[in-house]
């Protein structure tokens, strides 16, 4: 948990704990693979699937507003060639302004 924590507060100094907790309670058993704890921003049907499970399913984002979140967190991201998928769906829920409703 206290490396979740650390990737997501080089991007948000003020995360909390407690929410960075729900998004690995969320993820739960796919974060002990290494490939599925990380996303792809140059895979396009992985960042679908952000939009559409992430976004849609959980977030209740959908359409534009899910793709642009995603594409958003993708350039904010663009310099860790490994983004851990913890801290990118922190971000997008961040963009999206739903982190209150994790």
């Amino acid at each position: 948990m206290t490396d979740y924590a650390a990737d997501v507060k080089k991007y948000d100094a003020g995360a909390s704990d407690e929410t960075i907790g729900k998004i690995v309670k969320h993820l739960g058993i796919a974060l002990r693979s290494r490939d599925a704890s990380m996303v792809a921003c140059s895979d396009p049907s992985e960042l679908a699937r952000v939009s559409e499970k992430w976004c849609g399913k959980k977030l209740g984002v959908t359409g534009a507003a899910a793709d642009d979140a995603v594409a958003k967190v993708c350039e904010m991201m663009k310099a860790d060639n490994s983004k851990a998928r913890v801290t990118f769906y922190y971000l997008v829920a961040k963009e999206l302004g739903k982190l209150g409703d994790l």
